[in-house]
């Protein structure tokens, strides 16, 4: 697990040169959702590049698409993609490596990134899959700027009125949006009150960021019965460096020369006290 927590640096790294190379991205929500990829990818989900048609193989969408740099990381690390190809070719007239996730690219179930959406097509996903008698477990990841979408809270409804205890939605609680702060744009006080009002189990993690308790909240999903989960992550926008952290003007840019520097250099030096803890 110590060897994992540092790899999200070396994935942190690998979506900054992704953006950097292709002269645009979605940074500072790339780094708030890293941990949340990294968890269901290498820790929870039953996926693999060489089972992409198997019927019971586990579900993502990522609902807030715009963070495709980190995901396109955590894809190449797990083999799906070729981290080379991706960054050559990211945003390139005519490339598949778009901004948002494409799923004419292995491993990828849905286009996604048209926000509101991930949360009811994977409601349609785990009905299905309770329709079908299949063992497959649904996930999505939101950002909470996305929950001021009216289909958002349509799928917390039917996620409840159908029992899906196979649907789990995460929510990237980073407060930060490209407006701003998300509580002066479409203020979310008692999140965790709305959510399970609708039927949900609710399970807040604290510290968004740290793979020992996204792992808990994700195994404490599996077991619940007859409800979804929704897992509420508070991370930090920008997470792995002063130079973006909690910075609303980082939601999309390219950092200069000397800003990346910075970056790489901050990365590796909390990758460093991982390793040494």
């Amino acid at each position: 697990m110590e060897n994992l927590k540092a790899k999200a640096f070396d994935l942190r790294k690998d979506a900054v040169d992704i953006i950097v190379a292709g002269k645009g991205g979605h940074i500072g929500g790339d780094m708030s959702v890293m941990d949340i990829l990294i968890s269901l990818y290498f820790c929870q989900m039953n996926v693999s590049p060489d089972r992409l048609e198997d019927p019971d193989r586990d579900r993502f969408v990522l609902s807030k698409g715009h963070s495709v740099e980190a995901y396109y990381a955590v894809l190449a690390a797990k083999g799906f993609l070729d981290l080379e190809d991706v960054k050559a070719n990211f945003s390139k007239f005519g490339s598949k490596y778009i901004g948002h996730p494409n799923n004419k690219l292995p491993g990828i179930e849905m286009n996604s990134g048209s926000l509101g959406h991930g949360l009811p097509v994977c409601v349609g996903m785990a009905l299905a899959g309770k329709m079908d008698k299949r063992s497959y477990r649904v996930y999505t990841v939101m950002g909470d700027g996305e929950l001021a979408e009216g289909s958002v809270w349509e799928g917390f409804m039917a996620g409840h009125q159908y029992q899906l205890d196979n649907l789990c939605a995460v929510i990237d609680r980073n407060h930060l949006q490209i407006s701003g702060n998300t509580e002066d744009v479409m203020g979310h006080e008692k999140l965790a009150e709305r959510i399970s009002a609708f039927g949900w189990h609710v399970i807040e993690v604290t510290d968004g960021n740290d793979l020992d308790q996204l792992n808990a909240a994700f195994e404490e999903a599996k077991t619940v019965k007859g409800q979804p989960t929704a897992v509420i992550a508070n991370t930090i926008k920008g997470f792995g460096s002063s130079v973006m952290e909690n910075k609303a003007n980082w939601h999309h840019k390219v950092p200069t020369q000397e800003e990346y520097d910075q970056i790489i250099a901050d990365f590796a030096k909390r990758k460093e006290a991982l390793l040494h803890e």
